[in-house]
């Protein structure tokens, strides 16, 4: 339990250094050679923590301490038996199903967090050329100030 809490949280402070470094990076400013294979190196590990560390550490952690097995049948708690059991469920859902499906909605998640930084570091300077706009310019580009 304690590895995949780590695991999560070490995911979390990477990504949350990604926010971090997109809202200080101009968008436009070119990009060294160094700072692109740091960046590199860096999403590289944040890939391998989350699509790698954190799922494998969820079914070590369902499948050794909470016995999570194939054998076991999933009933939650008498609400879905199965009809082979004499339920209502049409069909059987171990418990090896039920951790795997968890570790695919980890994917998903972190998929859809990909996605989301992946708008914000694309978007980074929107709010900057937003607001430079916001002037009035003459026909020659100059922006037009009121001399006052």
């Amino acid at each position: 339990m304690v590895a995949l809490v780590a695991s999560i949280l070490v995911s979390l402070v990477l990504a949350g250094g990604i926010q971090w470094y997109a809202g200080r990076r101009p968008a436009g400013q070119p990009t060294t050679w160094a700072e692109a294979m740091l960046g590199s190196v860096y999403v590289f590990f944040i890939l391998f923590m989350i699509f790698g560390v954190v799922p494998h550490q969820w079914l070590t952690l369902a499948e050794n301490e909470w016995s999570f097995r194939a054998d076991r049948i999933f009933d939650a708690w008498g609400l879905i038996t199965a009809k082979s059991k004499g339920g209502w469920f049409p069909f059987e859902i171990t418990y090896r199903v039920l951790s795997d499906s968890v570790a695919a909605i980890i994917y998903i998640v972190f998929l859809g967090g990909m996605q989301a930084f992946f708008a914000i570091w694309q978007g980074r300077g929107d709010k900057a050329k937003a607001k430079a706009k916001a002037l009035p310019t003459s026909a020659y580009g100059r922006p037009l100030v009121k001399r006052g």
